[in-house]
């Protein structure tokens, strides 16, 4: 375990500017919590300011319907500054780089401009995770990541152009390859990955007349022995041999050894050539941890107390996949695993800690008993586990959608989400591919006539002129 940071008792604002509350990251814990902090406050009683990178927070558990085009991308992301709204309200758009904890001040790196110090008087730390990857060669150019909404529509953008190519060419080669999709891990996101975006290409083949849905070949490996382990062993086995029945191979005990120009080779001694290599293969706390000057345990997460307060400090918190928070549903050593679930609880109870300790009240610890997970697995197919009570097919997807619509962000997304299910329970998928996306500029630049020599070169002595006259 890292060092504990020194507590500074002194509050930094002065008498007459009001608290400021910190929060790095904006992503569940982030968003929920500020939301309900702001909800809380008296006017004028605190400033709650929320630093991102980017300016919306993704709702995860929707990306892979998002992906195969049963939710429009823009309604499983939510606005900072539309939800986060009011006069105690603050949003900046930029990364906190550093933190100095005897001054209470966090330098932040906007996305241009030259950095600036902030002081607070609370911090929350929020980042959340990043993919856990593993040095296996060519998994850093040729792996596609699913955490955030731009990757999930690339992911469909990519797979759809792969079958789009298929149709085109006479290669045989090429299209085995085009039409091979590998996503590596078991977990959640991989199985809604692989589930949906099958289900997607299935549907998409009906548009393509030298492409058939025997074509295609999706493969889930997993190093485990079996395939979601949140829902249990019973319900993981049927998922197991429910993917199978719809033509996806799936391998437990297995390793990805190597993808060098897409070609995966599996530790089983399976190779093959795939266009398409999905990584879901676990996450681990945001490396911008250990840049704030935090206690971090050996996983590196930051070391966090029952009621949500970072160890050795009594103005530092933080909760969320980046943090170590003791699960005291199941008893000491156990930690609360890295899920939405968890995250959300965990805001709420972090908010009303943070107001209690402005207001020099006791704060409370956290408690959650786990209720159960639940997986989509494509239109009318899921799985669910919720107080022991197992669900499968029409009920379990029923159930998938009817809880993560009531955690969805904002009355605005709630509607414009359930809108896209009816309109997508009465026309079929769109078989379109956007990679034009990816290189926006493209078509322009090849057409775009360059300025001549001499042009430029009056330019650039207007320029210097300019700069001479200035000086």
């Amino acid at each position: 375990m890292s060092n504990v940071v020194e507590h500074t008792p002194a509050p930094v604002s002065p008498a007459n500017i009001p608290p400021r509350i910190l929060v790095i990251g904006g992503g569940y814990v982030g968003l929920y919590t500020a939301q309900r902090i702001l909800k809380n406050l008296k006017r004028g009683e605190a400033i709650v300011t929320v630093v991102d990178p980017r300016s919306y927070m993704t709702y995860q558990p929707f990306l892979p319907e998002a992906a195969a085009g049963s939710i429009a991308p823009r309604n499983i992301v939510a606005p900072l500054r539309r939800v986060l709204k009011g006069p105690n309200a603050e949003v900046l758009t930029g990364k906190v780089i550093e933190v100095d904890h005897a001054r209470r001040t966090a330098r932040i790196e906007p996305n241009a401009g030259e950095a600036y110090d902030l002081g607070f008087d609370q911090l929350v730390v929020a980042v959340g995770s990043v993919p856990r990857t593993l040095p296996i060669p060519g998994l850093a150019e040729n792996g596609i990541g699913f955490k955030q909404v731009e990757e999930a529509i690339s992911l469909r953008n990519h797979i759809i152009g792969q079958i789009d190519l298929a149709d085109s060419i006479k290669d045989e080669a090429l299209r085995r390859k085009a039409l091979t999709f590998v996503f590596v891990g078991g977990g959640f996101a991989g199985v809604e990955a692989i589930a949906e975006m099958e289900d997607m290409a299935r549907d998409v083949c009906k548009w393509y007349s030298h492409v058939e849905p025997e074509d295609l070949r999706f493969l889930l490996v997993e190093a485990a022995d079996r395939i979601l382990p949140e829902v249990g062993p019973e319900l993981g086995v049927w998922t197991a041999e429910e993917l199978r029945k719809r033509g996806i191979q799936v391998k437990m005990k297995t390793f990805l050894n190597s993808c060098v120009d897409k070609h995966v080779v599996l530790s089983d001694g399976t190779e093959l050539d795939a266009s398409t290599i999905v990584w879901t293969a676990g996450v681990k706390p945001n490396p911008v941890v250990e840049s704030l000057g935090v206690p971090t345990g050996p996983k590196g997460h930051v070391d966090t107390q029952a009621n949500l307060r970072v160890v050795g400090t009594d103005y530092v918190w933080a909760a969320g996949d980046c943090a170590q928070v003791p699960d005291l549903s199941k008893g000491p050593g156990n930690w609360c695993s890295p899920s939405a679930q968890h995250a959300v609880r965990q805001a709420k109870v972090l908010a009303e800690n943070i107001v209690a300790a402005l207001r020099g009240k006791n704060v409370h610890d956290y408690v959650h008993k786990h209720v159960g997970s639940v997986a989509g697995l494509g239109i009318g197919k899921g799985v669910a586990n919720v107080y022991g009570t197992k669900l499968r097919g029409w009920p379990a997807w029923f159930m998938h959608r009817a809880y993560h619509v009531s955690r969805v962000p904002t009355f605005n997304r709630k509607v414009r989400v359930c809108v896209d299910w009816i309109l997508a329970g009465f026309f079929r998928r769109e078989a379109v591919t956007l990679t034009a996306f990816e290189s926006p500029r493209g078509e322009f630049t090849e057409v775009a006539v360059p300025a001549p020599a001499p042009a430029l070169e009056t330019a650039a002595k207007a320029e210097a002129a300019k700069e001479k006259v200035a000086a």
